[in-house]
């Protein structure tokens, strides 16, 4: 969930920055680390951070918790309760603060390695369809009528730019729901992909079946979240 923000959020900054400024310098990078993040194996740049922030600067570490929080939390005389089983929120619910900066400090290298590898293909995307957009009869209009060039580009040609990059979000979104297994396994961190692959290798049909289900949900939560953000951005599919 944490993760799914800055993926799509970097991923549609950059791609508009670089349609933005086609051919100049910031295109020239943004292209290029898109070319590399969506180039990159998951489980190569989750070793690299692992030995950059953990090995040698000591910063992050991988698991889900440290281990002193995670023997208080387990302890029957704690007065911790899971309301929701996600250790930030539940934190923040019990008023432990200093549980809630551990449980984020745990999350930042593998949003941080999702965020790299997921946004270069929202980037990519936004770009071409931003540059699309920008050839298009209408924006030359709204420029012959003396619109600023911030107006003509971010609200007419990127709203309809937005429609291509939403369908990718969507399965973006129910990827990262679902649970990313290598992610998960490198800093092991106990997320839904690897319970089901751990259900899965241990013929537990019952939470295979399960895990089916849920997917199949989200599938369809996705899409109708898809369907509204259309006629968000672009009424005339409202009218349609």
């Amino acid at each position: 969930l944490l993760a799914i923000l800055p993926v799509i959020g970097v991923g549609i900054w950059l791609g508009t920055a670089a349609a933005l400024n086609r051919d100049k310098f910031i295109d020239q990078v943004a292209r290029v680390m898109s070319i590399i993040g969506w180039s990159l194996p998951t489980f190569v740049l989750g070793i690299w951070l692992l030995v950059i922030f953990y090995g040698w600067l000591g910063w992050f570490q991988p698991g889900r918790i440290s281990t002193r929080y995670l023997v208080q939390i387990a302890g029957s005389t704690s007065g911790f309760t899971n309301y929701t089983k996600m250790l930030s929120i539940d934190a923040l619910l019990n008023g432990r603060f200093d549980i809630f900066v551990d449980a984020i400090k745990h999350l930042v290298l593998p949003v941080m390695t999702l965020a790299v590898v997921q946004s270069a293909q929202i980037m990519r995307v936004m770009r071409s369809s931003l540059l699309d957009a920008l050839g298009k009869d209408y924006v030359r209009t709204a420029r012959s009528k003396g619109l600023a060039e911030r107006t003509v580009s971010l609200k007419h040609a990127r709203r309809n730019a937005l429609i291509p990059v939403i369908t990718l979000s969507g399965f973006v979104l129910i990827g990262l729901i679902n649970g990313v297994v290598i992610t998960e396994t490198i800093f092991n961190f106990p997320g839904l992909g690897q319970w089901a692959a751990a259900a899965a290798t241990n013929l537990d049909y019952a939470a295979v079946m399960g895990f089916a289900l849920f997917t199949a949900t989200m599938v369809v939560v996705a899409n109708l979240l898809v369907d509204v953000l259309y006629g968000i951005v672009d009424p005339r599919i409202r009218y349609e």
